[in-house]
């Protein structure tokens, strides 16, 4: 499975089973995990075996079953959540690749315990990512359409087209799909909000569109 497939094969899962990540999985993880660090200078890091960088109510109400999560994590700077985003979004469909299901925690995650797993404690924690394998695969979300979120100054191309759609299946924070994605000859710019995720967000749908409508072909202004 491609990272462009797995965009849409990819939902999140909030129960999971007890099965173990298998060490080279692991070591994968880890590696991709390493690459994205360096590249952005960051602080993710994947924890195996316990949950306590999960926060009590997610674990009372839906997801009492995790054991591993991927912490979002950096020093502290204006564009830190929009870093996270985007590397987590890497991460989660990079996991899907793996066979792995992926819950984005949110708000419902334990900074002081993530914290713990990490040897900087001069970062700031800015959520987690449960990971595993579900008891199912999850089901696809309530989507916006294209229309609704994206348009385009005269003629759309197809890789235009085809970043929005890559862009409708990005999570987003309480599914709200706050995206507005403009578009004028090979520049692009795109909106997410002004909201508590709206960093968070704005990365993830980033990573979205640019897996959709290939790099190459665009650039952000």
């Amino acid at each position: 499975m491609t990272i462009k497939e797995a965009i849409k094969e990819r939902h999140m899962v909030r129960q999971y089973t007890d099965k173990t990540i298998p060490t080279d999985i692991v070591e994968s993880l880890n590696a991709r995990i390493t690459e994205n660090n360096i590249k952005y200078n960051l602080h993710l890091a994947l924890v195996v075996g316990n949950s306590d960088g999960i926060g009590s109510m997610a674990k009372l109400l839906l997801s009492k079953t995790v054991n591993n999560y991927i912490v979002l994590a950096g020093v502290d700077a204006p564009n830190l959540d929009e870093k996270l985003g985007y590397c987590g979004a890497d991460l989660i469909l990079y996991a899907q690749t793996l066979g792995l299901n992926t819950w984005w925690v949110g708000g419902m995650f334990n900074g002081k315990g993530a914290l713990k797993n990490l040897n900087n404690k001069d970062v700031c924690v800015n959520g987690v990512i449960a990971i595993g394998y579900g008891k199912t695969q999850g089901v696809p979300h309530k989507s916006k359409t294209a229309a609704e979120i994206s348009r385009y100054n005269g003629k759309t191309p197809q890789w235009f087209v085809d970043g929005v759609d890559a862009l409708l299946y990005a999570p987003t924070a309480l599914n709200k799909q706050p995206y507005v994605v403009s578009g004028d000859g090979n520049k692009v710019s795109i909106s997410a909000g002004n909201g508590h995720f709206s960093g968070i967000d704005l990365g993830i749908g980033k990573y979205h569109f640019e897996v959709g409508a290939g790099k190459e072909n665009f650039e952000w202004i």
